[in-house]
């Protein structure tokens, strides 16, 4: 075994096992304090903070594992796997957020000039699904011009 194999496998080991059940254990005691009465927000972050750190461990694993090592492709197809992340998985979900975001404050806010904040945040997520939209069709024009010019 090399030390290249053993600092892998303690990574993949620490980022797949020991940070999940940090957090649900930091998670569990914010529960507890938070039954309590005491302060329980440091044990609620650092739960989220070990799922975070976890699974940006496992994107940094996808993104990176898709090629050899040596494929001179292996940057670019990693820089085009991390935009259609972030265009079709990250984007529509900050939408959704900012709709429940634009109705929350169109629900419960006063108005006392018609552009409000609400129009705002349906105004970003009309502009993330539009920018995802837009990715999505670049990927199938992409898809259909393997042929060739013609």
């Amino acid at each position: 075994m090399s030390f290249y194999n053993g600092i892998l496998n303690f990574t993949n080991w620490s980022g797949n096992v020991i940070l999940p059940t940090l957090a649900g254990l930091f998670i569990a005691l914010a529960i507890l304090r938070f039954s309590k009465g005491q302060p329980y927000s440091h044990a609620l972050y650092s739960g989220l903070l070990c799922l975070l750190a976890s699974g940006l461990l496992r994107t940094f694993e996808t993104f990176a594992s898709q090629r050899a090592w040596n494929d001179p492709d292996v940057y670019w197809v990693s820089i085009v796997s991390f935009v259609d992340w972030v265009a079709n998985v990250l984007m529509p979900i900050y939408a959704a957020i900012e709709v429940a975001a634009g109705a929350l404050t169109l629900a419960t806010g006063e108005r006392i000039h018609f552009a409000g904040s609400w129009m705002r945040h349906f105004l970003a997520a009309g502009l993330c699904l539009l920018g995802s939209g837009f990715v999505r069709l670049a990927e199938y024009f992409v898809a259909q011009g393997v042929g060739g010019v013609t």
